[in-house]
Protein backbone atom coordinates (compact mmCIF):
# COMPACT_ATOMS: atom_id res chain seq x y z
CA UNK A 1 0.00 0.00 0.00
CA UNK A 2 1.50 3.46 -0.83
CA UNK A 3 1.23 5.69 2.00
CA UNK A 4 3.59 8.32 1.20
CA UNK A 5 1.54 11.99 -0.11
CA UNK A 6 1.00 12.31 -3.75
CA UNK A 7 3.40 15.06 -5.00
CA UNK A 8 0.68 15.33 -8.16
CA UNK A 9 -3.47 15.25 -7.74
CA UNK A 10 -5.68 15.67 -10.69
CA UNK A 11 -8.72 15.79 -9.60
CA UNK A 12 -12.80 16.07 -11.49
CA UNK A 13 -10.65 16.99 -14.84
CA UNK A 14 -13.13 17.35 -17.77
CA UNK A 15 -12.45 18.39 -20.96
CA UNK A 16 -14.98 18.79 -24.19
CA UNK A 17 -13.79 19.41 -27.43
CA UNK A 18 -16.28 21.01 -30.37
CA UNK A 19 -19.11 20.17 -27.74
CA UNK A 20 -17.67 16.34 -27.59
CA UNK A 21 -16.79 15.12 -24.02
CA UNK A 22 -13.46 13.58 -23.93
CA UNK A 23 -13.03 13.85 -20.30
CA UNK A 24 -15.56 13.62 -17.51
CA UNK A 25 -14.85 13.89 -13.80
CA UNK A 26 -11.57 12.40 -13.99
CA UNK A 27 -8.90 11.69 -11.15
CA UNK A 28 -5.28 10.54 -11.28
CA UNK A 29 -2.76 10.86 -8.33
CA UNK A 30 1.34 9.72 -8.51
CA UNK A 31 3.53 9.80 -5.69
CA UNK A 32 7.38 10.04 -5.79
CA UNK A 33 9.03 7.10 -6.69
CA UNK A 34 6.45 5.23 -8.24
CA UNK A 35 5.60 4.04 -11.94
CA UNK A 36 1.81 4.72 -12.35
CA UNK A 37 0.50 2.87 -15.17
CA UNK A 38 -2.66 4.86 -17.08
CA UNK A 39 -4.69 2.27 -19.40
CA UNK A 40 -7.70 2.19 -21.74
CA UNK A 41 -8.98 1.45 -25.48
CA UNK A 42 -8.48 4.44 -27.98
CA UNK A 43 -10.21 7.42 -27.16
CA UNK A 44 -10.61 6.82 -23.50
CA UNK A 45 -8.95 10.29 -22.97
CA UNK A 46 -5.37 8.85 -21.68
CA UNK A 47 -3.70 11.16 -24.20
CA UNK A 48 -5.93 14.29 -23.44
CA UNK A 49 -5.25 13.89 -19.92
CA UNK A 50 -1.71 14.40 -20.16
CA UNK A 51 -1.70 16.88 -22.25
CA UNK A 52 -3.64 18.61 -19.94
CA UNK A 53 -1.07 17.86 -16.89
CA UNK A 54 1.67 18.85 -19.39
CA UNK A 55 -0.18 22.28 -20.08
CA UNK A 56 -0.71 21.34 -23.82
CA UNK A 57 -4.67 21.88 -23.00
CA UNK A 58 -6.54 23.85 -20.78
CA UNK A 59 -9.05 21.63 -18.78
CA UNK A 60 -12.78 23.12 -19.03
CA UNK A 61 -13.19 21.86 -15.16
CA UNK A 62 -11.51 20.50 -11.99
CA UNK A 63 -7.87 20.66 -10.42
CA UNK A 64 -4.59 19.98 -10.58
CA UNK A 65 -2.31 19.57 -7.20
CA UNK A 66 1.44 19.79 -7.39
CA UNK A 67 3.02 18.83 -3.71
CA UNK A 68 -0.54 20.20 -2.55
CA UNK A 69 -0.14 23.33 -4.20
CA UNK A 70 -2.79 24.11 -7.05
CA UNK A 71 -1.66 25.00 -10.08
CA UNK A 72 -2.89 25.87 -13.61
CA UNK A 73 -0.27 25.54 -16.77
CA UNK A 74 -1.51 27.67 -19.89
CA UNK A 75 1.55 26.48 -21.94
CA UNK A 76 3.99 23.38 -21.96
CA UNK A 77 6.88 25.77 -20.49
CA UNK A 78 5.06 26.69 -17.40
CA UNK A 79 4.71 23.12 -16.78
CA UNK A 80 8.10 21.91 -17.23
CA UNK A 81 9.00 24.75 -14.71
CA UNK A 82 7.34 22.91 -12.06
CA UNK A 83 9.51 19.66 -13.11
CA UNK A 84 6.54 18.24 -15.44
CA UNK A 85 7.87 16.36 -18.59
CA UNK A 86 6.25 14.48 -20.95
CA UNK A 87 7.42 12.24 -23.96
CA UNK A 88 5.09 11.69 -26.91
CA UNK A 89 5.27 8.50 -28.97
CA UNK A 90 6.03 11.50 -31.60
CA UNK A 91 9.22 12.57 -30.53
CA UNK A 92 9.49 16.68 -30.14
CA UNK A 93 12.98 16.72 -31.75
CA UNK A 94 14.47 18.29 -34.54
CA UNK A 95 16.78 15.59 -36.54
CA UNK A 96 19.27 18.28 -38.16
CA UNK A 97 20.57 19.69 -34.72
CA UNK A 98 22.55 17.36 -32.46
CA UNK A 99 21.50 15.87 -29.47
CA UNK A 100 23.04 18.80 -26.98
CA UNK A 101 21.66 21.34 -29.07
CA UNK A 102 17.93 19.60 -28.74
CA UNK A 103 18.27 18.95 -24.76
CA UNK A 104 19.05 23.02 -24.42
CA UNK A 105 16.83 24.29 -27.22
CA UNK A 106 15.47 27.44 -26.40
CA UNK A 107 17.61 27.63 -23.21
CA UNK A 108 21.22 27.51 -24.29
CA UNK A 109 23.72 28.53 -21.68
CA UNK A 110 25.35 31.73 -23.49
CA UNK A 111 29.49 32.96 -23.33
CA UNK A 112 28.34 37.03 -23.55
CA UNK A 113 26.44 36.82 -27.24
CA UNK A 114 27.41 33.69 -28.15
CA UNK A 115 26.18 30.55 -27.16
CA UNK A 116 28.77 28.46 -25.22
CA UNK A 117 28.55 24.80 -26.82
CA UNK A 118 31.68 23.33 -24.86
CA UNK A 119 29.48 23.86 -21.60
CA UNK A 120 26.23 22.90 -23.09
CA UNK A 121 27.89 19.19 -24.51
CA UNK A 122 29.76 18.91 -20.98
CA UNK A 123 25.95 19.40 -19.36
CA UNK A 124 24.59 16.89 -22.10
CA UNK A 125 27.47 14.57 -21.31
CA UNK A 126 26.62 14.36 -17.76
CA UNK A 127 22.74 13.84 -18.24
CA UNK A 128 23.83 10.77 -20.63
CA UNK A 129 26.35 9.40 -17.99
CA UNK A 130 23.23 9.55 -15.76
CA UNK A 131 21.79 7.61 -17.88
CA UNK A 132 24.22 4.97 -18.50
CA UNK A 133 24.54 5.56 -22.23
CA UNK A 134 27.70 8.24 -22.54
CA UNK A 135 29.49 5.45 -24.48
CA UNK A 136 26.69 5.18 -26.97
CA UNK A 137 25.24 8.22 -27.75
CA UNK A 138 27.74 11.80 -28.12
CA UNK A 139 26.20 14.97 -27.44
CA UNK A 140 27.63 16.17 -30.73
CA UNK A 141 25.48 13.57 -32.79
CA UNK A 142 23.00 15.04 -34.98
CA UNK A 143 19.42 13.32 -33.78
CA UNK A 144 18.62 11.80 -37.61
CA UNK A 145 21.45 9.61 -36.96
CA UNK A 146 20.42 7.85 -34.15
CA UNK A 147 18.37 4.97 -33.88
CA UNK A 148 14.33 5.18 -32.09
CA UNK A 149 15.77 3.98 -29.04
CA UNK A 150 18.15 6.49 -28.84
CA UNK A 151 16.14 9.34 -29.73
CA UNK A 152 14.13 8.25 -26.43
CA UNK A 153 16.50 8.44 -24.40
CA UNK A 154 17.64 12.04 -25.42
CA UNK A 155 13.77 12.84 -24.91
CA UNK A 156 14.51 11.48 -21.47
CA UNK A 157 17.55 13.35 -20.68
CA UNK A 158 15.88 16.41 -21.71
CA UNK A 159 13.40 15.70 -19.22
CA UNK A 160 15.98 14.90 -16.58
CA UNK A 161 17.62 18.46 -18.00
CA UNK A 162 14.82 20.45 -16.35
CA UNK A 163 14.84 18.65 -13.42
CA UNK A 164 11.72 16.83 -13.88
CA UNK A 165 10.06 15.14 -10.60
CA UNK A 166 6.84 13.98 -13.01
CA UNK A 167 7.69 12.20 -16.21
CA UNK A 168 4.47 11.15 -18.64
CA UNK A 169 5.95 8.27 -21.33
CA UNK A 170 3.10 7.72 -23.89
CA UNK A 171 3.46 4.18 -25.67
CA UNK A 172 7.26 4.38 -25.13
CA UNK A 173 8.17 1.17 -26.52
CA UNK A 174 5.39 1.15 -29.81
CA UNK A 175 8.62 1.36 -31.98
CA UNK A 176 11.22 -0.79 -29.68
CA UNK A 177 12.70 -3.88 -30.08
CA UNK A 178 12.98 -6.67 -27.43
CA UNK A 179 16.37 -5.54 -26.42
CA UNK A 180 15.34 -2.12 -26.21
CA UNK A 181 12.32 -2.61 -24.47
CA UNK A 182 14.67 -3.99 -21.68
CA UNK A 183 16.69 -1.16 -21.63
CA UNK A 184 13.87 1.73 -21.53
CA UNK A 185 12.70 -0.42 -18.17
CA UNK A 186 16.00 -0.27 -16.64
CA UNK A 187 16.25 3.73 -17.41
CA UNK A 188 12.79 3.65 -16.11
CA UNK A 189 13.28 1.83 -13.00
CA UNK A 190 16.64 4.10 -12.50
CA UNK A 191 14.46 6.87 -12.44
CA UNK A 192 11.73 5.41 -10.30
CA UNK A 193 14.31 4.95 -7.61
CA UNK A 194 16.03 8.19 -7.92
CA UNK A 195 12.61 9.52 -6.87
CA UNK A 196 10.62 10.80 -9.85
CA UNK A 197 6.71 9.58 -10.19
CA UNK A 198 6.70 7.98 -13.64
CA UNK A 199 3.21 7.93 -15.33
CA UNK A 200 3.01 5.05 -17.60
CA UNK A 201 0.70 4.95 -20.92
CA UNK A 202 0.62 1.39 -22.76
CA UNK A 203 -1.32 -0.68 -24.31
CA UNK A 204 1.01 -3.49 -23.41
CA UNK A 205 -0.24 -5.27 -20.47
CA UNK A 206 2.83 -7.00 -19.59
CA UNK A 207 5.02 -4.14 -19.82
CA UNK A 208 1.98 -2.41 -17.16
CA UNK A 209 2.57 -5.57 -14.91
CA UNK A 210 5.82 -5.18 -15.28
CA UNK A 211 6.47 -1.61 -14.23
CA UNK A 212 3.74 -0.12 -12.43
CA UNK A 213 2.49 -0.39 -8.75
CA UNK A 214 -0.43 1.34 -9.43
CA UNK A 215 -2.77 1.10 -12.63
CA UNK A 216 -5.89 3.51 -13.30
CA UNK A 217 -8.38 2.35 -16.00
CA UNK A 218 -10.51 5.27 -18.08
CA UNK A 219 -13.03 4.28 -20.12
CA UNK A 220 -15.02 6.74 -22.80
CA UNK A 221 -13.40 9.73 -20.70
CA UNK A 222 -14.52 8.28 -17.24
CA UNK A 223 -12.17 7.00 -14.16
CA UNK A 224 -12.99 3.16 -14.29
CA UNK A 225 -11.03 2.84 -11.14
CA UNK A 226 -7.04 2.48 -9.99
CA UNK A 227 -5.91 -0.69 -8.82
CA UNK A 228 -2.70 -2.29 -7.65
CA UNK A 229 -1.49 -4.59 -10.01
CA UNK A 230 -0.43 -7.13 -7.79
CA UNK A 231 -4.09 -7.45 -7.11
CA UNK A 232 -5.62 -7.75 -10.32
CA UNK A 233 -5.47 -10.42 -13.22
CA UNK A 234 -4.80 -9.77 -16.28
CA UNK A 235 -8.47 -10.61 -17.37
CA UNK A 236 -9.63 -8.37 -14.98
CA UNK A 237 -7.83 -5.46 -16.17
CA UNK A 238 -9.25 -5.80 -19.44
CA UNK A 239 -12.62 -6.27 -18.30
CA UNK A 240 -12.11 -2.50 -16.97
CA UNK A 241 -11.12 -1.32 -20.04
CA UNK A 242 -13.18 -2.64 -22.60
CA UNK A 243 -16.53 -3.13 -20.51
CA UNK A 244 -17.03 -6.58 -21.57
CA UNK A 245 -14.92 -10.08 -21.42
CA UNK A 246 -12.65 -11.42 -25.00
CA UNK A 247 -13.41 -14.46 -25.46
CA UNK A 248 -10.71 -15.44 -27.57
CA UNK A 249 -7.65 -13.29 -28.46
CA UNK A 250 -7.75 -13.84 -31.90
CA UNK A 251 -10.47 -14.88 -34.28
CA UNK A 252 -10.96 -18.54 -35.79
CA UNK A 253 -8.21 -19.53 -38.96
CA UNK A 254 -9.07 -20.29 -42.31
CA UNK A 255 -10.32 -23.17 -42.68
CA UNK A 256 -8.17 -25.15 -45.50
CA UNK A 257 -11.36 -24.93 -47.82
CA UNK A 258 -11.78 -21.75 -47.33
CA UNK A 259 -8.15 -20.98 -49.19
CA UNK A 260 -8.45 -20.75 -52.94
CA UNK A 261 -5.71 -20.13 -55.52
CA UNK A 262 -2.39 -18.40 -55.66
CA UNK A 263 -3.25 -14.45 -55.63
CA UNK A 264 0.22 -12.87 -55.23
CA UNK A 265 3.41 -14.56 -56.42
CA UNK A 266 6.65 -13.15 -56.52
CA UNK A 267 9.68 -14.96 -57.88
CA UNK A 268 13.28 -14.65 -57.21
CA UNK A 269 12.82 -10.82 -55.91
CA UNK A 270 15.94 -8.74 -55.36
CA UNK A 271 16.33 -4.82 -54.32
CA UNK A 272 19.09 -2.35 -52.51
CA UNK A 273 18.76 -4.65 -49.09
CA UNK A 274 16.18 -8.07 -50.41
CA UNK A 275 17.61 -10.76 -52.37
CA UNK A 276 15.62 -14.82 -53.23
CA UNK A 277 12.21 -13.44 -52.26
CA UNK A 278 10.13 -16.11 -53.38
CA UNK A 279 6.24 -15.82 -51.78
CA UNK A 280 3.18 -16.87 -52.53
CA UNK A 281 -0.33 -15.66 -51.10
CA UNK A 282 -3.46 -17.46 -51.67
CA UNK A 283 -6.56 -15.76 -51.87
CA UNK A 284 -8.23 -16.33 -48.23
CA UNK A 285 -5.47 -16.82 -46.50
CA UNK A 286 -3.45 -14.45 -43.60
CA UNK A 287 0.38 -15.05 -44.36
CA UNK A 288 2.20 -13.27 -41.08
CA UNK A 289 5.80 -11.85 -41.92
CA UNK A 290 8.33 -12.26 -38.75
CA UNK A 291 12.30 -10.98 -38.35
CA UNK A 292 14.18 -9.36 -36.07
CA UNK A 293 14.34 -4.97 -37.11
CA UNK A 294 16.16 -4.74 -40.20
CA UNK A 295 15.58 -7.83 -41.72
CA UNK A 296 13.89 -6.76 -44.28
CA UNK A 297 9.90 -7.34 -43.63
CA UNK A 298 8.88 -3.64 -44.57
CA UNK A 299 11.23 -3.65 -47.59
CA UNK A 300 9.54 -5.87 -48.68
CA UNK A 301 6.13 -4.69 -48.48
CA UNK A 302 7.38 -1.83 -49.97
CA UNK A 303 8.66 -3.02 -52.86
CA UNK A 304 5.49 -5.09 -53.86
CA UNK A 305 3.66 -1.41 -53.24
CA UNK A 306 6.34 0.05 -55.75
CA UNK A 307 7.32 2.51 -53.14
CA UNK A 308 11.25 0.94 -54.04
CA UNK A 309 9.91 -1.66 -56.81
CA UNK A 310 11.92 -4.74 -57.09
CA UNK A 311 15.00 -4.35 -59.39
CA UNK A 312 14.71 -7.87 -60.41
CA UNK A 313 11.98 -11.33 -59.95
CA UNK A 314 8.89 -11.52 -61.41
CA UNK A 315 5.15 -10.84 -59.86
CA UNK A 316 2.06 -12.07 -60.58
CA UNK A 317 -1.34 -11.26 -59.91
CA UNK A 318 -3.93 -14.28 -60.54
CA UNK A 319 -1.28 -16.18 -62.42
CA UNK A 320 -0.47 -12.95 -64.60
CA UNK A 321 2.94 -11.23 -64.57
CA UNK A 322 2.49 -7.53 -63.64
CA UNK A 323 4.93 -4.67 -63.32
CA UNK A 324 4.71 -2.29 -60.56
CA UNK A 325 7.09 0.64 -60.33
CA UNK A 326 4.80 3.32 -58.41
CA UNK A 327 2.32 2.93 -55.50
CA UNK A 328 -0.60 4.17 -57.81
CA UNK A 329 0.23 1.69 -60.08
CA UNK A 330 -0.29 -1.47 -57.33
CA UNK A 331 -3.42 0.05 -56.28
CA UNK A 332 -4.40 0.21 -59.79
CA UNK A 333 -3.48 -3.17 -59.58
CA UNK A 334 -5.79 -4.19 -56.90
CA UNK A 335 -3.10 -3.91 -53.99
CA UNK A 336 -3.62 -2.27 -50.63
CA UNK A 337 -0.68 -1.02 -47.87
CA UNK A 338 -1.28 -0.07 -44.74
CA UNK A 339 2.05 1.21 -43.50
CA UNK A 340 3.52 1.27 -40.02
CA UNK A 341 4.05 5.13 -39.92
CA UNK A 342 0.19 5.74 -40.11
CA UNK A 343 0.51 9.58 -39.57
CA UNK A 344 3.34 10.22 -42.62
CA UNK A 345 2.49 7.84 -44.90
CA UNK A 346 -1.19 6.81 -44.28
CA UNK A 347 -3.02 9.44 -43.87
CA UNK A 348 -2.99 13.77 -44.48
CA UNK A 349 -3.80 14.80 -40.68
CA UNK A 350 -5.67 18.04 -41.49
CA UNK A 351 -7.88 16.90 -43.67
CA UNK A 352 -11.11 14.80 -43.00
CA UNK A 353 -11.93 11.79 -42.13
CA UNK A 354 -13.79 11.10 -45.47
CA UNK A 355 -11.66 13.17 -47.28
CA UNK A 356 -8.76 10.58 -45.87
CA UNK A 357 -10.56 7.29 -46.56
CA UNK A 358 -10.93 8.27 -50.27
CA UNK A 359 -7.83 9.64 -50.80
CA UNK A 360 -6.64 5.85 -52.45
CA UNK A 361 -10.11 5.59 -54.03
CA UNK A 362 -9.73 9.14 -56.02
CA UNK A 363 -5.52 8.40 -56.46
CA UNK A 364 -6.16 6.07 -59.45
CA UNK A 365 -7.92 8.83 -60.82
CA UNK A 366 -11.68 8.45 -60.82
CA UNK A 367 -13.58 11.12 -61.48
CA UNK A 368 -17.22 11.79 -59.44
CA UNK A 369 -20.53 13.19 -60.48
CA UNK A 370 -22.50 14.88 -58.30
CA UNK A 371 -24.58 11.32 -57.59
CA UNK A 372 -21.38 9.69 -57.42
CA UNK A 373 -20.20 11.56 -54.40
CA UNK A 374 -22.99 11.25 -53.17
CA UNK A 375 -22.47 7.56 -53.36
CA UNK A 376 -19.04 7.82 -52.20
CA UNK A 377 -20.45 9.66 -48.63
CA UNK A 378 -22.78 7.23 -47.94
CA UNK A 379 -20.07 4.65 -48.54
CA UNK A 380 -17.59 5.97 -46.15
CA UNK A 381 -20.66 6.32 -43.32
CA UNK A 382 -20.73 2.37 -44.48
CA UNK A 383 -17.23 1.55 -44.25
CA UNK A 384 -16.99 4.07 -40.86
CA UNK A 385 -19.50 1.60 -39.38
CA UNK A 386 -17.62 -1.64 -40.73
CA UNK A 387 -14.33 -0.17 -39.03
CA UNK A 388 -16.31 0.71 -35.50
CA UNK A 389 -14.34 4.23 -36.25
CA UNK A 390 -15.09 6.57 -33.07
CA UNK A 391 -15.12 10.47 -34.68
CA UNK A 392 -17.49 13.13 -34.16
CA UNK A 393 -18.21 13.13 -37.42
CA UNK A 394 -17.08 12.18 -40.83
CA UNK A 395 -15.74 16.00 -41.66
CA UNK A 396 -13.91 15.84 -38.27
CA UNK A 397 -10.04 15.93 -39.70
CA UNK A 398 -8.27 13.04 -38.99
CA UNK A 399 -5.23 14.32 -36.60
CA UNK A 400 -7.99 14.91 -33.92
CA UNK A 401 -8.55 10.89 -33.29
CA UNK A 402 -6.66 8.57 -31.20
CA UNK A 403 -4.20 6.36 -32.70
CA UNK A 404 -6.16 3.27 -33.04
CA UNK A 405 -9.01 5.72 -34.66
CA UNK A 406 -6.62 6.56 -37.05
CA UNK A 407 -5.70 3.51 -38.02
CA UNK A 408 -8.99 2.54 -38.53
CA UNK A 409 -9.45 5.60 -41.33
CA UNK A 410 -6.25 4.01 -43.05
CA UNK A 411 -8.28 0.56 -43.21
CA UNK A 412 -11.44 1.82 -44.19
CA UNK A 413 -9.04 4.29 -47.17
CA UNK A 414 -8.24 0.63 -48.48
CA UNK A 415 -11.37 -1.03 -48.27
CA UNK A 416 -13.28 1.77 -50.28
CA UNK A 417 -10.76 0.19 -52.83
CA UNK A 418 -11.51 -2.89 -52.98
CA UNK A 419 -8.50 -4.44 -53.00
CA UNK A 420 -7.71 -8.01 -53.74
CA UNK A 421 -4.52 -8.19 -51.75
CA UNK A 422 -3.69 -6.15 -48.53
CA UNK A 423 -0.25 -6.01 -47.05
CA UNK A 424 -0.83 -4.63 -42.82
CA UNK A 425 2.84 -3.24 -41.84
CA UNK A 426 2.49 -2.98 -37.75
CA UNK A 427 -1.17 -3.55 -37.79
CA UNK A 428 -2.40 -2.81 -34.23
CA UNK A 429 0.34 -0.72 -33.13
CA UNK A 430 0.16 1.35 -30.44
CA UNK A 431 -3.35 -0.03 -30.67
CA UNK A 432 -5.75 -0.89 -27.36
CA UNK A 433 -6.93 -4.75 -26.31
CA UNK A 434 -10.42 -3.96 -27.38
CA UNK A 435 -9.29 -2.52 -30.71
CA UNK A 436 -7.12 -4.99 -31.71
CA UNK A 437 -9.41 -7.46 -31.37
CA UNK A 438 -11.94 -5.12 -34.11
CA UNK A 439 -8.93 -4.84 -36.48
CA UNK A 440 -7.81 -8.85 -36.10
CA UNK A 441 -11.54 -9.83 -36.99
CA UNK A 442 -11.63 -7.22 -39.86
CA UNK A 443 -8.87 -8.82 -41.13
CA UNK A 444 -10.13 -12.15 -40.88
CA UNK A 445 -13.43 -11.35 -42.63
CA UNK A 446 -11.46 -9.76 -45.39
CA UNK A 447 -9.50 -12.98 -45.96
CA UNK A 448 -13.31 -15.03 -46.03
CA UNK A 449 -14.18 -12.52 -48.54
CA UNK A 450 -11.29 -13.42 -50.97
CA UNK A 451 -8.61 -11.33 -49.72
CA UNK A 452 -4.93 -12.53 -49.48
CA UNK A 453 -3.36 -10.89 -46.80
CA UNK A 454 -0.05 -10.13 -45.60
CA UNK A 455 0.64 -9.37 -41.94
CA UNK A 456 4.13 -7.83 -40.68
CA UNK A 457 4.06 -7.72 -36.68
CA UNK A 458 6.96 -7.21 -34.59
CA UNK A 459 4.43 -8.91 -31.73
CA UNK A 460 5.16 -12.56 -31.82
CA UNK A 461 1.70 -13.38 -30.61
CA UNK A 462 -0.21 -11.76 -32.74
CA UNK A 463 2.40 -13.64 -35.35
CA UNK A 464 1.54 -16.63 -34.21
CA UNK A 465 -2.06 -16.21 -33.40
CA UNK A 466 -3.43 -14.52 -36.88
CA UNK A 467 -1.05 -16.56 -39.40
CA UNK A 468 -2.35 -19.37 -41.15
CA UNK A 469 1.32 -19.59 -42.61
CA UNK A 470 4.40 -17.75 -40.97
CA UNK A 471 7.33 -16.38 -43.06
CA UNK A 472 10.25 -15.72 -40.79
CA UNK A 473 13.14 -13.00 -42.42
CA UNK A 474 16.58 -13.13 -41.98
CA UNK A 475 19.56 -10.87 -44.10
CA UNK A 476 17.23 -9.65 -46.38
CA UNK A 477 15.28 -12.94 -47.69
CA UNK A 478 13.10 -15.55 -46.13
CA UNK A 479 15.00 -17.79 -43.87
CA UNK A 480 12.06 -20.39 -43.65
CA UNK A 481 9.00 -21.39 -43.57
CA UNK A 482 6.62 -22.65 -40.22
CA UNK A 483 2.93 -23.75 -39.96
CA UNK A 484 0.01 -22.11 -38.09
CA UNK A 485 0.52 -22.47 -34.29
CA UNK A 486 4.45 -22.32 -34.64
CA UNK A 487 6.21 -21.33 -31.03
CA UNK A 488 8.09 -17.98 -30.25
CA UNK A 489 10.76 -20.67 -29.91
CA UNK A 490 10.89 -21.41 -33.76
CA UNK A 491 10.20 -17.84 -35.18
CA UNK A 492 13.32 -16.28 -32.76
CA UNK A 493 15.70 -19.35 -34.04
CA UNK A 494 15.04 -18.73 -37.66
CA UNK A 495 14.87 -15.15 -37.03
CA UNK A 496 18.52 -15.16 -35.15
CA UNK A 497 20.34 -17.69 -37.74
CA UNK A 498 20.21 -20.39 -35.01
CA UNK A 499 17.80 -22.65 -36.97
CA UNK A 500 18.85 -23.44 -40.82
CA UNK A 501 16.19 -22.63 -43.26
CA UNK A 502 13.41 -24.98 -42.73
CA UNK A 503 10.04 -25.43 -44.73
CA UNK A 504 6.73 -25.35 -43.17
CA UNK A 505 5.69 -28.85 -45.79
Amino acid sequence: MISAPPILQMRGITKRFFSVPVLENVDLDATAGEVHAVVGENGAGKSTLMKILAGAHQPDAGSILLDGEEVRFSHPREAQARGVSIIYQEFNLLPERTVAQNIFLGREPMRGPVVDAGAMEEATAMLLTDLGVEHSISPRAPIRELSVAQQQTVEIAKALSFEASILVMDEPTAALSPHEVEALFARVRLLQSRGLAVIYISHRLKEVFDLAGRITVLKDGRTVGTVASDAVRPGELVRMMVGRELDHLFPPRAAPAEIGAVRLRVQGGAGDRLHGIDLDVRAGEIVGIAGLAGAGRTEVARAIFGVEPFTAGVVALDGKPVRIRSPRQAIRAGIGFLTEDRKREGLVLPQSVRDNALLAFRSIGRRQSGGEAASSRRSVVDLARLVELRAASLEQEVRYLSGGNQQKVVLAKWLATRARILIFDEPTRGIDVGAKAGIHELMRELARSGVAVVMISSELPEVIGMSDRILVMRDGTFAGELAAGASEAEIMLLATGEMETVSAA
